[in-house]
């Protein structure tokens, strides 16, 4: 096994000597609360960085290059919002410079002490590379040990070339999370790099020793100032004006079942002052979600509908009952619809096979020409060998991209359950409208509660504190529009059905006159 370097120590070993140059500003931690400053200062002087990444240029073997390289011992990796903002600047730079970017990743996911807000920056992470991808310039992507959660389900599996360190865990679940859930360890060698390679699901595993000149042989043949390159492509080629999408949602994959791994601390919330007063019902609301009694996808389609001709599986031969595909129209408008299925969750959690359907869907949107309409209703994707192995991160960071890059109009319907990577997979759509009962989190508030407080009985707590709530996600500017609940919905499914679906109509109208 190769020795694990610091961020540092890996970038002076691929760069040339003396050829690194920072693009790190200084983090402004000012607003957050006493304790989360101090976990970030004790952080910081554990790591010997100011962050969980370290951002420049450089050049390997003469060729210049940015890098964005993860810190472990930064709170595990953990990305909070202004780590994903220096992220998704350096890409942003890259772009603008025309650099080829290399991405070496080591994280446990999205941080929980910033809760949603920092989950969906993995959308706007993932739309900075999808646009860097267009305009022609090469992105590498080199995981190291470990890689799992939101970073492995967006941004660390949108690489045109992707390796990983020898015996790295590389996978889309905490394992911790998962045996803390399930009282049983994840199986042994299902998440280790190489495993992922025979599985097809990365290309080889290279040490680190070797990174500098496997990375140089790749920027010879890709790199856009080398020979035999065609003309220079438009920044923005083949992509959606960034314009047309809210910031927050294209802000455009975190474990979203993500976890530090080693040691998670324990602050607590991570606001000194909260833009608004968290929801005191969240918890209810959860709880509500989770009931059998809830309408779905089905009762939409059957109380809200003018005509369904529903679709089945991805057209390549696999079909997951988690997911609902179907052309449709909702108030005299013809649309795709693309819609999670809980019920069938329940006894088959939706697995990469339910997002290669929703990619279809999105396609088939694009090239009809009509608006899109996703509805999210999840309470987590398959936590499975077989969805590890079928390189479910890879589905979900395929779709944030392909959703947030359509240039249809498109709605997201956050409906009862917004649960990790899976509902993140389905929401960066022009507008998002949530019910009122409905949420979005990283991990189910459970995992969140063992990886911050070592146990589930903090479930509730973490739920308000993460701001996973309707009316938390309305103040963050993550959903556009909440449908108030009066009755709840299962109270009056046919009534909660059409309001959601004359919300989607409102907005796809609103974008098609835009």
């Amino acid at each position: 096994m190769s020795r694990r370097h610091t961020s540092r120590a890996l970038i002076e070993l691929v760069l040339d000597d003396g050829s690194f140059e920072s693009w790190d500003a200084p983090v402004d931690t000012s607003e957050f609360a006493p304790e989360y400053q101090t976990a970030l200062a004790k952080a910081a002087q554990r790591a010997g960085t100011d962050e969980a990444v370290v951002t420049g240029s450089g050049t390997i073997d003469g060729l210049p290059v940015a890098v964005i390289v993860g810190e472990f011992a930064f709170l595990g990796g953990s990305i909070g919002v202004r780590t994903a903002q220096r992220i998704t600047a350096a890409v942003r730079r890259a772009t603008a410079q025309r650099l080829p970017l290399i991405a070496a990743t080591s994280s446990g996911g999205t941080r929980m002490q910033e809760g949603t807000p920092a989950f969906v920056e993995m959308v706007t992470i993932s739309r900075a590379i999808v646009q860097h991808k267009a305009a022609g310039l090469p992105y590498l992507v080199y995981l190291r040990h470990p890689t799992t959660g939101g970073v492995f389900a967006s941004w660390g599996s949108l690489g045109h070339v992707t390796v990983a360190e020898p015996g790295a865990l590389v996978g889309f679940l905490g394992p911790k999370v998962y045996e803390a859930l399930n009282g049983e360890p994840f199986p042994a060698g299902v998440q280790l790099a190489e495993n992922l390679v025979d599985k097809g699901v990365i290309d080889a595993v290279v040490p680190d020793e070797h990174l500098a000149p496997l990375a140089a042989r790749v920027m010879r043949l890709l790199h856009p100032s080398g020979p035999h390159r065609g003309p220079a492509r438009p920044v923005l080629s083949g992509v959606a004006d960034p314009a047309a999408v809210p910031d927050r949602v294209r802000g455009a994959v975190e474990s979203t079942h993500a976890m530090a791994q080693d040691e998670p601390p324990r602050a607590g919330s991570p606001r000194a002052d909260s833009p608004h007063e968290q929801d005191p019902h969240v918890w209810e609301s959860v709880l509500l979600t989770r009931s059998d009694r809830r309408p779905g996808v089905r009762e939409l389609l059957r109380y809200a509908a003018d005509d369904v001709i529903p679709l089945s599986g991805t057209g390549e031969g696999q079909h997951d009952a988690g997911l609902v595909l179907a052309l449709t129209s909702f108030g005299g408008l013809p649309c795709v619809l693309v819609g999670q299925d809980r019920r069938n969750q329940a006894r088959q959690s939706m697995g990469p096979a339910a997002l290669r359907g929703a990619r279809r869907g999105m396609r088939l949107a694009q090239e009809l020409g009509l608006p899109l309409v996703s509805v999210i209703d999840t309470p987590g994707a398959d936590l499975s060998t077989g969805a590890e192995e079928g390189a479910l991160a890879g589905e979900i960071a395929r779709s944030i991209a392909e959703l947030s890059t359509l240039t249809v109009p498109s709605v997201a319907l956050l409906i009862g359950q917004g649960c990790g990577g899976g509902a993140l997979a389905m929401l960066p759509a022009r507008s998002v409208v949530a019910a009122e009962h409905a949420w979005l989190s990283p991990l189910p508030p459970e995992g969140a509660s063992v990886i911050v407080h070592g146990t589930v009985d903090q479930a509730p707590e973490m739920a308000r504190a993460q701001g996973v709530g309707a009316r938390d996600l309305l103040a963050h500017g993550i959903v556009h529009h909440v449908v108030p609940e009066r009755p709840a919905a299962h109270e009056n499914p046919r009534l909660f059905c059409r309001h959601m679906a004359a919300a989607a109509v409102a907005e796809l109208r609103r974008q098609l006159r835009d």
